[in-house]
């Protein structure tokens, strides 16, 4: 696995030994200009369950909560995110990852994908 979406605007890009997770662009357009991030109180070689939030954000479109899609570790978190939204705004993604995970115990294959758009309704 190189680069996978998930329907909730992340991407998921698989290193040597972990998993580094962002905003996508899907994620971005649906949020909008972010103003405002927030992480939960995760720590390196703290525990992130599938589906527990991962980023609370707030946008030009939208205010949400971001999940995980994954299961692991963490190995390092980007708390520069919350002091300095536009890096989240970025389609660099060594600008815009929230979160690196290893340990991950698989995930379900439905729940990626290689569309970058995944998830968005077709017109």
């Amino acid at each position: 696995m190189t680069i996978k979406y998930t329907k909730s605007g992340l991407w998921v890009e698989k290193l040597e030994d972990s998993y580094c997770l962002g905003l996508s662009v899907k994620g971005q357009d649906d949020v909008g200009d972010v103003m405002y991030a927030e992480l939960p109180d995760i720590e390196r070689d703290s525990h992130l369950t599938k589906d527990e939030n991962l980023l609370s954000v707030e946008g030009a479109k939208a205010v949400t909560e971001i999940v995980s899609p994954l299961s692991g570790t963490v190995k390092d978190v980007h708390k520069e995110v919350e002091d300095d939204t536009e890096l989240l705004n970025s389609t660099d993604r060594a600008e815009n990852w929230i979160v690196e995970l290893t340990d991950v115990a698989g995930y379900d294959s439905e729940d990626l994908s290689d569309d970058p758009w995944f998830g968005e309704e077709k017109l």
